[in-house]
């Protein structure tokens, strides 16, 4: 049986994706891998390999999902997991706990365990595929160029069931289904 590589994720507005684009010339270094700004978007939740006979549960699922829009402001850049640089990131200000929980508690019944790690929103930015002290400095002193970094804000009113398809020149994405909040 073949799978679906499928998320749940919030797009970006255009304006923010062009300001992304802007940033990109100020934080593009050898060795890290930034995301194309028409590719960036939030994930609310990574399900991977859904079986073709079970996306429609999901999105029917995700579709009783209940939570109020609420606004949201793209502001401070950080990394992961810190001194080895492995994920460049962009914070999000915005309380996404209600639909952040209402989708953990709507897919854990079709076999979706909850995030142990707890969810920390997110916006990647670019990734490092062979993390050394060198990269990692380059990465961190153009962060630091970047303090109070503030690309404006949105609200976010709507999400998605997204298929993802790998492929050698980066991830095609493909809405599946939409859901206003």
């Amino acid at each position: 049986m073949s799978g679906v590589r499928c998320f749940v994720a919030v797009e970006l507005p255009p304006s923010i994706r062009q300001e992304i684009g802007l940033l990109h010339s100020r934080i593009a270094t050898e060795g890290l891998r930034l995301v194309r700004p028409d590719l960036v978007h939030i994930t609310l939740k990574f399900l991977g390999d859904v079986p073709e006979g079970r996306v429609d549960a999901v999105a029917q699922a995700l579709g009783a999902v209940k939570a109020a829009p609420f606004p949201v402001r793209i502001k401070g850049i950080g990394a992961f997991p810190g001194r080895s640089v492995r994920v460049l990131w962009l914070g999000l200000e915005g309380d996404f706990q209600e639909l952040h929980r209402g989708i953990e508690k709507a897919l854990e019944p079709l076999g979706f365990s909850p995030e142990e790690r707890g969810f920390s929103p997110h916006v990647t930015l670019g990734r490092v595929g062979s993390p050394n002290v060198e990269i990692s400095r380059r990465i961190q002193s153009r962060m630091s160029e970047l303090s109070g970094l503030d690309l404006g804000g949105f609200t976010v009113d709507r999400f998605y069931l997204k298929k993802s398809t790998l492929t050698p020149g980066g991830p095609i994405y493909e809405d599946l289904a939409e859901f206003p909040l």
